[in-house]
């Protein structure tokens, strides 16, 4: 068994060379990823063993670079496509969903868009204006899209070369934060054998209060449920991983255990991810909760200048307190 200790950024590195490895047909595009390889150097290396025909330097024009890759999507090639940061992606909104979401449908199920919408999200690195954004729920709203985040280099690994083999299109959310935290990566997994896609899973066993969270937050969860062991309470925390579609089938059964949940994003509590997960908890263990289910996120503003993110963005504080009032009802 080959395992290597690799940051969250070389192991999106190693997944997609594999990738590139295995199908002939996989070709990776964006700006800057070819003879820089990438702002955060995701697909550092690979042009260069490659070639500029399969990891290619686009225009500066995140429409243009989905629109290419719907139409080699189309012909059989599967695109992997890089926004470089979060608030760049916003000109091929159109793109996402009036084109790739709603390709297979329209043609009633004869033709598959299969493309990997690679952006890196959130905030956490003092960064300017339109470079820290969670757009996640934008596009989980849209119906034909896939949307995952990875929130450790194992899974960013796994994951990567999963969403490149899937016939379906899926945005991939990666928490730029989060990009030069290191673990232990199993470099031989084979990938039918590895944790599925669209699933949820519990990273953290507990028993008094279950933490959901998602891509750059689960560090966050895991690390607040280290300082309320220190109280004696012990917390679980489950990264939901899959955004759509939710996999909520592991929460509901830790919910109905432990009575109490708390949902953390780092994107506005308005419409969010977590109100979606707090409502079929709600629905379906109801008479299982001891309190209501309680959402930290981040505030209804835009992300903030570099010198207020820490203000704006949930800390283990903010989750702490959250667990508190969880045993105030």
């Amino acid at each position: 068994m080959a395992t290597e200790t690799l940051t969250l950024g070389k192991a999106l590195n190693t997944g997609l060379r594999r990738a590139l490895e295995n199908d002939p047909k996989v070709v990776i595009m964006g700006e800057d990823v070819g003879k820089l390889g990438g702002v955060f150097r995701i697909t550092d290396g690979l042009q260069k063993d490659f070639g500029d025909q399969r990891v290619i330097d686009t225009p500066l024009a995140e429409s243009g670079i989905i629109g290419t890759a719907v139409g080699l999507a189309i012909r059989g090639y599967r695109p992997v496509c890089e926004i470089q940061f979060d608030g760049f992606v916003y000109p091929a909104y159109d793109q996402i969903v009036s084109q790739v979401a709603k390709m297979h449908y329209r043609s009633r199920g004869k033709l598959n868009i299969p493309m990997v919408i690679r952006i890196p999200f959130g905030g956490g690195i003092g960064a300017v204006e339109h470079h820290s954004e969670s757009p996640e729920a934008y596009f989980a709203h849209t119906a034909g899209l896939k949307v995952v985040s990875c929130a450790s280099p194992q899974d960013a690994y796994v994951m990567i070369q999963q969403a490149v083999a899937s016939d379906d299109p899926i945005v991939f959310l990666e928490p730029k934060r989060r990009y030069w935290e290191k673990g232990q990566v199993d470099l031989d997994a084979p990938l039918s054998e590895a944790y599925p896609l669209h699933s949820a899973r519990v990273v953290r066993a507990g028993s008094d209060v279950t933490l959901l969270a998602y891509g750059p937050m689960v560090r966050t969860c895991l690390d607040a449920a280290t300082a309320a062991a220190e109280d004696g309470r012990d917390l679980e925390v489950i990264d939901l991983r899959t955004l759509s579609p939710l996999d909520l089938g592991v929460v509901y059964e830790s919910v109905r255990r432990t009575g109490r949940a708390v949902v953390v994003h780092e994107a506005p509590s308005n419409v969010g991810l977590g109100a979606e997960v707090a409502a079929r908890i709600t629905e379906e263990c109801f008479y299982s909760l001891e309190s209501p289910v309680l959402r930290v996120t981040g505030f209804d503003t835009p992300y903030p200048a570099a010198r207020l993110e820490e203000e704006f963005l949930p800390d283990l504080d903010r989750v702490l307190d959250a667990v508190d009032r969880t045993f105030g009802w």
